[in-house]
């Protein structure tokens, strides 16, 4: 995914990171398991039921990160700078 059009975009690298590492794990095991299924009775509704749920935690996942409202983004009353704003992050 291209960094500049991804929901993420607005986290720290390391926790972007760390989600779409965990997203990434999940597709994985989601594919895999749906390659396992195909040996058994009803193969085609359990990996579509695999890949719905996927695009579901995917799709709030990232509808989430949108909505979340960090520390950064609420102004103190005084208008004193945030500790990490100090060294300009």
């Amino acid at each position: 995914m291209d960094s500049r059009f991804n929901p993420l975009r607005h986290l720290p690298p390391a926790q972007r990171f760390q989600i779409m590492v965990g997203l990434s794990i999940m597709w994985t095991t989601i594919f895999c398991a749906g390659l396992s299924v195909w040996m058994w009775f009803g193969q085609l509704l359990a990996l579509h039921i695999l890949v719905a749920l996927g695009f579901f935690v995917t799709a709030f996942t990232f509808y989430r990160v949108n909505r979340t409202v960090t520390y950064r983004d609420v102004p103190r009353e005084d208008g004193t700078a945030r500790y990490d704003d100090v060294w300009g992050a």
